[in-house]
């Protein structure tokens, strides 16, 4: 039998200790409203899954939608408007 030998990390690059680093949980917190309006919409579908939706199921599915598709926009938006122009 080998014997696996493990090497100290060279680089701090290399050291994970299971947390999100900073740049990540602020991604995470720029992403926040996207992820809750994706959320809202699941749960209006999940809560038409064993049912016909009725028109108020439905309209709330639509504005589920709606919020999923500005929060899209906004961020995108955003993204484009922080990145520098390509000329």
């Amino acid at each position: 039998m080998k014997s696996i030998i493990t090497l100290p990390a060279t680089s701090e690059a290399l050291v994970f200790d299971g947390e999100p680093s900073p740049a990540e949980l602020e991604a995470i917190d720029r992403e926040m409203p996207l992820i809750r309006a994706e959320v809202e919409l699941l749960d209006a579908r999940i809560t038409v899954l064993d049912r016909t939706p009725s028109q108020l199921d439905a309209h709330r599915i639509r504005r589920a939608r709606r919020r999923v598709l500005a929060a899209r926009r906004e961020l995108t938006n955003r993204a484009v408007a922080g990145s520098p122009e390509v000329a």
